[in-house]
């Protein structure tokens, strides 16, 4: 039984959409045992309307909430009943609870992560990784997509690594391709910290299946299955990505609406016009990962609905259930071994 801690009170429609989603993937998986965090009469209120196996779910009570305006450190520090400093504790003192889904504040997750939870003996840094649709029904990892604004070229080349394996051990991607973010493909572009990246990939990585760089433009085209960047860099890169293809679906509503004929030509293309908004959702994607530290660690986007709550519990059951964790220790252990040989 893989148990996963749910934080109730995070993001902008808890608890509703936290609760739904944990029991939607309770359902589904019968390996799964959730446990629900945060002010017990409020869950309990809503856990009464739904059917649920009850030997598989349970409630840990918290007065307190961190929300996007407390300062995310102070918050960790200060608000130990909150529901998320709790979820924290339960994944750093419970062994057998194995991951913790939030879509709370991504500073206080971050700052809990590394505060509460540590990192994987070897790993230079955690970075956060989410996940995009491409054109060719796949998927596009970001790592990293804004936990480490200033990076070194070892902390890329281990971002390249760890990112590999979670694609592997959640989605099934067999050799994941993997590019570096960069101004051009070709590989003398870019700047110092791109070049020497560049090369660490190229010859110092064996277990990376590396191609080589990549603009931001074809980041959407199915060629790659891995972006390994700097968080400033990857944050960037996402969040344009997601603002133009917002911006483009309300400028698709906005011509389908303008008149008769154009509504006319709506309704023929209706059911394609509804696949592709579903393509271009992001809860049905899940959230980001915190790879990199000790236990798995799942942040869902602020108003996550209960689909991509169901998605991030499915991300992390699927990355405990394939052990990332310790495989993310075994090749960084590896990968660190080889550099101090080679010096």
């Amino acid at each position: 039984m893989i148990k996963i801690a749910v934080d109730c009170f995070g993001g902008d429609r808890s608890p509703y959409a936290n609760i739904e989603g944990a029991i939607n993937a309770l359902k589904e998986i019968q390996d799964l045992y959730i446990i629900l965090v945060g002010d017990e009469a409020a869950i309990n209120s809503e856990l009464s309307k739904y059917e649920y196996d009850k030997e598989r779910i349970e409630v840990l009570h918290a007065s307190e909430v961190i929300t996007c305006n407390d300062t995310p450190t102070d918050a960790i520090r200060r608000k130990k009943d909150s529901s998320l400093v709790k979820a924290f504790d339960l994944l750093r003192n419970e062994d057998d609870v194995r991951g913790l889904v939030s879509i709370g504040s991504t500073g206080a997750i971050l700052a809990g992560c590394v505060m509460k939870v540590g990192r994987i003996p070897g790993v230079k840094r955690p970075a956060c990784c989410p996940i995009l649709p491409t054109m060719n029904d796949g998927i596009v990892a970001i790592c990293d997509s804004g936990a480490n604004v200033d990076c070194q070229p070892e902390y890329l080349q281990q971002f390249a690594i760890m990112g590999s394996l979670y694609l592997n051990k959640a989605y099934n991607i067999e050799n994941p391709r993997v590019a570096l973010l960069n101004v051009g493909v070709e590989e003398e572009k870019g700047n110092a910290l791109s070049k020497e990246t560049f090369q660490l990939l190229k010859n110092n990585t064996p277990t990376v299946n590396f191609v080589g760089n990549m603009e931001s433009r074809d980041l959407l085209t199915g060629e790659y299955d891995l972006i390994v960047c700097d968080g400033f860099n990857g944050n960037v890169l996402l969040k344009s990505t997601e603002g133009a293809c917002l911006e483009l679906m309300k400028l698709l509503k906005k011509t389908f609406t303008s008149s008769f004929k154009n509504k006319m030509g709506a309704l023929l293309l209706k059911k394609g016009i509804y696949e592709l908004k579903d393509k271009m959702d992001y809860n049905n994607y899940g959230g980001a990962v915190v790879l990199g530290i000790k236990k798995t660690v799942v942040k869902g986007h602020g108003s996550s609905k209960a689909t991509s709550v169901y998605n991030c519990v499915k991300q992390a059951y699927n990355m405990e259930k394939n052990n990332l964790c310790e495989t993310i220790a075994i090749e960084i252990a590896k990968l660190n071994e080889q550099m101090e040989a080679n010096e």
